[in-house]
């Protein structure tokens, strides 16, 4: 049959034909696993940058031995992007498959009592799964924003910073969470595990809602507390010990913990595996997001000291093992072989030069900027992909691809049908996971910063609508010069550093880049 002949066939003929093909092919004791669609594992990690993976960075100080050994049977994609280079926009763009900006509840920086940023009716990844049969789970970090109760009844949360009380009633449901966009089971912290409250829910109940304050339990310093680059994110009544542990000050469950969180999040994501692995006529999708290595910096015991980049370098030591204690929990109940496992970051790392400095390592590995920066090093992110039972062909893809691009790249895996409105930010790569390195995923992509700068890039090409990082390096923005550059234009191509504005040079290149990004904005016209 031609390749012309064959894409005139339906889609979920070919699909249903591929997995009859593949259990055919399959040795007989692997026949049960290998048959049906694939499991889903995503551990999506919590600002860590390109250049953490080792296997990525030959100059890497960070050691990621787990995730080394997934790019060696696996796919890693050298050019993937966050759809923004913060935390809940990209976030957003992963489990809906539209950038964040489209939200109607605004995708920006939110904190903990913030209200649902996913509108009510909005397609996702789990909704998309679960239509096709799957079992889901969302375990770690939401930061998508949740409807809590108040004591008052209103349903407008009040919070003191200064005294880190707020009128929440903690002994009442919420919503807006996981469970009302397609999951079947919850386990989460609500945001960042240095934003308060510091709580888990499950299915959107908290597990513990007697709550004190996180200075009722943990002292404010220590008596060789010494101030960094970083405190500048809290005040007194903070708790900040040193440079990367730090937490706001708030409420807390009583029996949490901050240096036992993830801990506690990965428990529960083995615990679902186990679960989930005892009803194989049903595949199922596991969400991961870690609050790691984000600050505070808490590795546990087992990893303080492994690493000569302090305790974000020990921190990453750790999320490298939890990735190893996924895939073992995977292989121990029978599920890896047919498993599509999925690491990355929600961003870059917030990894500014003094740190690039002291420890001669680069978390962002060969781009410039830092998580927040409109810069590639704020949206630039690892990407792996391991699928044993079905990717034979391991390798590096240069091709550009955006978290978006999950949406509906899981669509054609299930043979779904995507309907008008949703994942409009999304481009399948499924052709990349059966073998086809040659066909880019997507013509360009538009970036966000964290101060609400935009870019967009395609075509070996990136513009910038402004100057500076427009994110957390100094200077976020800068005021044009008379008859200077308005903006930034860069080469990537051969300009990966983004060093040299071609702004005033390429007339013709600055004006399509614009239109397109107008477009995008206004329209949604990502693919032209």
């Amino acid at each position: 049959m031609s390749k012309k002949n064959l894409k005139d066939y339906p889609r979920r003929v070919l699909i249903v034909g591929f997995w009859v093909l593949l259990y055919i092919s399959c040795d007989p004791k692997e026949k049960r696993e290998l048959s049906g669609l694939p499991n889903i594992v995503i551990i999506f990690a919590d600002d860590m940058g390109y250049g953490d993976v080792s296997a990525l960075n030959p100059s890497a100080k960070t050691r990621t031995p787990a995730i080394d050994n997934l790019i060696q049977q696996g796919l890693a994609f050298t050019e993937a992007h966050a759809s923004a280079s913060v935390c809940t926009p990209s976030r957003y763009g992963l489990l809906t498959g539209r950038y964040a900006f489209r939200s109607e509840n605004g995708a920006y920086g939110i904190w903990g009592f913030d209200k649902p940023v996913i509108e009510p009716e909005r397609k996702t990844l789990a909704r998309l799964l679960k239509k096709s049969g799957y079992q889901t789970a969302c375990i770690g970090k939401w930061h998508l924003g949740l409807d809590w109760q108040t004591k008052d009844g209103s349903g407008e949360p009040n919070f003191d910073e200064i005294t880190g009380y707020s009128d929440v009633d903690y002994h009442q449901p919420v919503s807006g969470g996981p469970n009302d966009f397609g999951f079947d089971y919850s386990f989460i912290h609500p945001a960042s595990l240095d934003i308060p409250p510091y709580v888990f829910l499950r299915n959107q109940e908290v597990v513990d809602p007697d709550m004190i304050l996180t200075t009722d339990f943990y002292p404010s310093r220590k008596e060789d507390t010494e101030y960094a680059w970083d405190k500048k994110h809290t005040n007194d009544d903070a708790v900040y010990w040193e440079k990367g542990v730090w937490w706001r000050q708030g409420e807390m469950s009583r029996s949490f913990r901050i240096e036992t969180c993830q801990t506690e999040i990965v428990k529960e994501g083995v615990a679902f595996i186990e679960r989930a692995s005892e009803n194989p006529e049903n595949p199922f999708f596991l969400y991961l997001p870690l609050t790691s290595p984000h600050t505070p910096w808490v590795p546990s015991e087992k990893f303080k000291g492994t690493s000569s980049v302090g305790l974000y370098g020990d921190f990453i030591r750790e999320v490298d093992d939890v990735v190893a204690q996924v895939i073992n929990a995977l292989k121990k109940h029978g599920t890896y072989e047919n498993t599509l496992f999925v690491f990355t970051s929600d961003n870059g790392a917030y990894w500014p030069q003094e740190e690039i400095d002291l420890h001669n390592h680069d978390a962002n590995q060969g781009r410039r900027g830092q998580k927040g920066d409109i810069w590639d090093g704020g949206h630039r992110v690892p990407l792996v992909i391991s699928w044993p039972g079905m990717t034979d062909k391991p390798g590096m893809v240069d091709h550009l691809i955006s978290l978006t691009d999950f949406y509906a790249t899981f669509a054609a895996l299930t043979g779904s049908q995507t309907e008008a409105g949703s994942g409009e930010d999304s481009f399948s790569f499924w052709h990349v996971l059966n073998g086809d390195f040659d066909t880019p995923i997507r013509p360009s992509m538009i970036h966000h910063s964290s101060r609400g700068m935009y870019s967009i890039r395609g075509g070996g090409w990136k513009y910038i609508e402004g100057l500076g990082s427009g994110g957390f390096t100094f200077p976020d923005t800068e005021t044009p010069l008379e008859n200077g550059p308005q903006g930034q234009l860069y080469r990537v191509e051969v300009d990966s550093l983004e060093q040299n504005n071609l702004f005033s040079e390429s007339p013709e290149q600055l004006q399509e880049l614009k239109e397109k990004l107008e477009r995008g904005k206004r329209k949604g016209e990502t693919a032209s």
